[in-house]
């Protein structure tokens, strides 16, 4: 049995922003992911937005947090070295009858506190992106949305709590939790964590954990968003990020370009029964582009590099209040929900993580950690550094010369640092996510094999065991000769 302080069920960005918080006291912090890496669910396929505020209902914690999380990520992201841009965004309204709901959301935001949050004139917004639709009654402009890296975000989060003493556990399903002397028992199958305090960040599962200890019972509805990717030649399409007016299950088709240079489409909002179903289908992809074009009808088609979806965790609230489910159980004192965690949960991560911390805190006050690192340095990244930093870093390590993702221009000196970094990777996604290797127009086509031989390497297994995205997704079966034994 392995005892801790604090066990936290989820490596989500959520999850991770949490345990990063919590590391500045002096406590044993173990995270617990079902899946082989960090950023595998919810994380990993969604928009990349810091939505400004302006859309939750006032007076919740997703208007509230929203809005904190939004202030805290440009010092976050140069303390911790992940990619924002704060570019702005734009909620189109297409009719003159529906130009009073843009003044709601104006009022709504100035009342959760969005700042120079104003309405354009058609004009306006055509100085702006000439590529918007002319079929225009106005919109609102919101100068502080932002775009992210989701990945590199939720890997800087899960790197500076590692480093800072948290320890992560992978392919942990949690199984039951039980209450204990100490806390609480969290079983994962064969093994036990044992802990004072539990965090609930499980995201889509959320529900699973949280009604291990409780009788009153929540559901997670899988929301499913599906998404088009376009080639960099067209990552200056839009600069904001585009919106339309939101409906009741969501903000509806998004046009935005991402911290990468890309441009990004979707996603759809389907309701689903089966946690696990993250395909994309030909209508979702239809629905995409058709709606999208409502916004900006010149988009090339022909330019998608990939198509992907996602899951959202939607709390199915018969109070209708929509909001984060976020607190400690009165039934189960110790136990935390971080529950219902849909958009805006990427842009409020920041400030979830300090509130959460704050709360457990209270229930469990431990002095502050001396030394605590605040800073964590990203990985090199050679296709956005100049002559001399590219210099140098081959003059450190030759491997800084060598271009293994051609259409992402990465090397293996990247690949092999993303291996051996704090809480580093194990898979070929893994990689992916981290260094951008795979994400190009050939979707790694051309590099995955030199990726998985470098793995194979660094991780001193055979490649046979090298996995896409889990236990469940190796990528090779046999060899097709004898003779190349």
């Amino acid at each position: 049995m392995s005892r801790y302080d604090v066990v936290i069920v989820g490596a989500g960005v959520t999850g991770c922003a949490i345990a990063r918080e919590l590391a500045r006291g002096q406590r044993n912090i173990a995270v617990l992911e079902k899946n082989a890496d960090i950023c595998e669910g919810t994380s990993k396929a969604n928009s990349g937005i810091v939505h400004a505020g302006y859309d939750a209902k006032e007076g919740t914690l997703k208007a509230k947090l929203n809005v904190r999380g939004n202030e805290m990520m440009e010092e976050l992201s140069k303390k911790l070295d992940f990619p924002f841009r704060r570019n702005g965004s734009l909620v189109l309204c297409f009719n003159e009858e529906d130009l009073p709901k843009l003044e709601v959301l104006k009022d709504r935001g100035e009342k959760n506190g969005v700042k120079d949050i104003q309405i354009l004139s058609p004009e306006k917004v055509w100085e702006m992106e000439p590529n918007i639709t002319h079929d225009l009654a106005g919109a609102l402009f919101a100068p502080t949305g932002g775009i992210v890296c989701p990945f590199v975000m939720t890997e800087a989060f899960a790197e500076n709590a590692a480093v800072n003493g948290v320890e992560f556990y992978f392919e942990k399903k949690v199984t039951s939790i039980e209450k204990s002397h100490e806390g609480f028992k969290v079983i994962c199958g064969d093994e036990i964590f044992e802990a004072k305090a539990v965090i609930n960040a499980a995201g889509v599962y959320a529900d699973e954990i949280h009604n291990m200890v409780s009788d009153k019972k929540i559901k997670i509805v899988p929301r499913r968003g599906q998404y088009n990717l376009l080639d960099k030649k067209c990552g200056d399409f839009v600069d904001k990020t585009i919106f339309q007016l939101p409906s009741k299950l969501g903000k509806g088709i998004l046009v935005t370009p991402t911290v990468h240079g890309n441009l990004l489409v979707g996603p759809t909002a389907e309701d689903l029964d089966d946690k696990s179903d993250t395909e994309t289908t030909a209508e979702g992809m239809s629905k995409v582009f058709k709606e999208a074009a409502l916004s900006t009808p010149d988009i090339n088609k022909k330019m998608v590099i990939t198509s992907f979806s996602g899951l959202r965790a939607h709390l199915d609230d018969a109070s209708g209040k929509s909001d984060f489910n976020i607190g400690e159980l009165s039934e189960a004192p110790g136990f935390f929900d971080v529950a219902g965690i849909e958009s805006p949960g990427l842009s409020a991560a920041p400030a979830i993580g300090k509130f959460v911390a704050d709360m457990v805190n209270r229930s469990f006050p431990v002095p502050n950690k001396t030394g605590f690192v605040e800073t964590r340095v990203g990985i090199p990244n050679m296709a956005n550094a100049g002559d001399d930093e590219r210099e140098a870093l081959i003059r450190r390590n030759p491997q800084f010369a060598n271009v293994i993702c051609r259409c992402e221009f990465v090397t293996e000196g990247e690949i092999v640092e993303a291996i051996n970094r704090p809480v580093g990777a194990k898979t070929l996604d893994g990689i992916k996510r981290r260094t951008r290797a795979g994400m190009g127009r050939c979707q790694s086509g051309f590099c995955q094999p030199k990726v998985l031989e470098i793995l194979e390497r660094e991780l001193g297994t055979d490649r046979g065991n090298i996995c896409k995205a889990g236990k469940d997704s190796k990528i090779l079966e046999g060899y097709t000769k004898e003779d190349s034994l």
